[in-house]
């Protein structure tokens, strides 16, 4: 395979690769591993975070939420760049900007600056994350190869999410949290070096002109909806939170209708009406909300509330990430035999379980019931995931291949969003209404206590064992009952995912195969 630029080949060419095709495969996953990675490591890093940066809850939310809220409003046009302009060049220019950028946030002085930090990163993960799924379908020709290689792809998207905290945990027991950002460099600088050698250009043969329009109204409609959904999550139906919703709401319409009127959209609404595509974007997006917002309170509850180390928390979750895996790439051939509408309704049946277990013993919250939890959520996440993903690719004609799979991750950023700020924020409101401060609590202490689990834990430290004790049981207990509450949105979530599986992905098992 030489490295000059090629022209995308049609789906159907068939031409199996051999060992040098798999290798680019193992190289294109550096970047999938390190961006799942990062949307999931700051769970568990939070709490160091919490503690050296003292950041307010919003502020909080927003350390986590500005990378892939960025990320989310950049990935189209990300996307339908890499067509136009190359899809390697988009992932070369990406993963250097993404690596000093990381550096920077490991560094940051404040909370303030390490918000900046994760949107400049977002910045730069949106070129990287378009480019990846699409340049396999470069490399990849042969249909049963690619399905292969969509799996590989798939799962190590999802077991980077689930890997997340074991790498905090790893990095947080011997050093500082500024290096779960450190981290990319070293990941980075192969990719840098391997991906000219081993991944051919690729770009659309006819890309048409680019419309500076499109690209603000897409920005315009994602980052306001997204913002405005944070908002709701945090502070309720309040402030500029409705407004911003319904601008964000006018300016996607406005996105579609000029779409509709173009000769050469920047994005194919016709993609759109095709069900297996757009019923997989949505499994797509509820199956990481569901995914990010288990995360988000057991990562808590482990460190803050049972006492876990990062790294022992992190460990916890292993079997769930060797489950997420295992089911990703098992519904392989489990794919060329049944339905997606009867393999993807019946993995996130498990899933359901998951959640259910929570909802019920969250004041127990025992590590070995949260940890066999994790692992029914992540047979029926890495099942959905690979599937989704297969169907999002193979709906798209080669030449749209960076646009289709820009739509997929865009899903996939805007899930992580919204299982922070929804099921996230939801907790926090639950928490915050439940907590009950033992008497005699000094102000300043109460007052952090009722922002976050964290804060609790934190103001705990500066008072005496007795009344530190009697504020930690206080605050774990509301929030052990607000993840009761949060645990049956989940599983609701997971079930209208499953139903919309059941209704509108292929009805046979060779049908993504046109």
């Amino acid at each position: 395979m030489t490295t000059a630029t090629l022209i995308e080949p049609r789906a159907d060419a068939g031409q199996r690769v051999g060992w040098r095709g798999w290798l680019a495969l193992v190289v294109l996953m550096l970047p999938v591993l390190l961006v799942s990675v990062d949307n999931t490591v700051l769970s568990f890093a939070l709490p160091a975070i919490a503690l050296d940066l003292e950041p307010t809850s919003a502020q909080q939310l927003w350390i986590i939420d500005a990378y892939p809220l960025v990320l989310a409003g950049l990935l189209v046009t990300m996307g339908v760049l890499g067509d136009r302009f190359g899809r390697r060049r988009m992932l070369l220019i990406g993963a250097t900007g993404f690596g000093i950028v990381s550096a920077l946030a490991a560094f940051a002085p404040t909370a303030a600056l390490l918000i900046a930090a994760r949107a400049g990163m977002g910045v730069f993960g949106a070129m990287l994350m378009p480019s990846t799924l699409s340049l396999l379908r470069t490399v990849f020709t042969n249909r049963d190869q690619r399905r292969l290689a969509i799996a590989i792809w798939a799962a190590g998207f999802s077991a980077g999410a689930a890997l997340g905290p074991v790498v905090g945990g790893i990095l947080l027991e011997h050093f500082s949290w500024g290096s779960v950002f450190l981290m990319a460099v070293p990941v980075l600088v192969p990719l840098l070096v391997l991906v000219p050698l081993l991944v051919p250009e690729s770009r659309d043969p006819h890309p048409g002109r680019i419309d500076p329009v499109s690209i603000v109204l897409s920005m315009a409609a994602l980052v306001p909806i997204v913002y405005a959904i944070k908002e709701f999550a945090v502070h309720g139906i309040v402030g500029l939170a409705p407004a911003l919703f319904g601008v964000g709401v006018l300016f996607a319409v406005l996105f579609v209708r000029r779409q509709l009127r173009l000769e050469t959209p920047m994005l194919d609404m016709a993609l759109f009406r095709r069900g297996s595509f757009s019923g997989a974007i949505l499994v797509n997006l509820l199956s990481v909300i569901a995914l990010v917002g288990f995360l988000f309170f057991v990562a808590q509850h482990l460190q803050l509330i049972v006492g876990l180390s990062p790294l022992e928390a992190g460990l916890a979750l292993v079997p769930g990430l060797v489950a997420m895996i295992a089911a990703g790439l098992l519904v392989v051939p489990l794919a060329k035999r049944f339905s997606s509408r009867v393999i993807v309704p019946a993995g996130l049946a498990v899933s359901v379980l998951a959640y259910v277990t929570i909802a019920v013993t969250a004041q127990d919250g025992e590590v070995w019931v949260l940890s066999l939890a994790f692992v029914a959520l992540g047979i029926g996440i890495g099942m959905a995931e690979t599937v989704s993903n297969e169907l999002i690719l193979s709906s798209a004609p080669p030449e749209k291949a960076g646009a289709a799979s820009a739509v997929s991750e865009t899903a996939y950023e805007l899930g992580a969003v919204l299982g922070t700020a929804v099921l996230g924020g939801l907790l926090t409101a639950l928490y915050r209404g439940s907590l009950v401060l033992p008497d005699g609590v000094p102000a300043e202490a109460a007052e952090a206590a009722r922002e976050t689990l964290a804060g609790a834990v934190a103001a705990g430290r500066e008072l005496d064992p007795g009344m530190a004790q009697q504020l930690r049981d206080a605050a774990a207990h509301a929030f052990d009952a607000g993840v009761g509450v949060t645990a049956l949105i989940g599983a609701g979530l997971i079930v209208i995912a499953a139903v919309i599986a059941a209704t509108t992905l292929e009805r046979t098992a060779s049908a993504s195969e046109h």
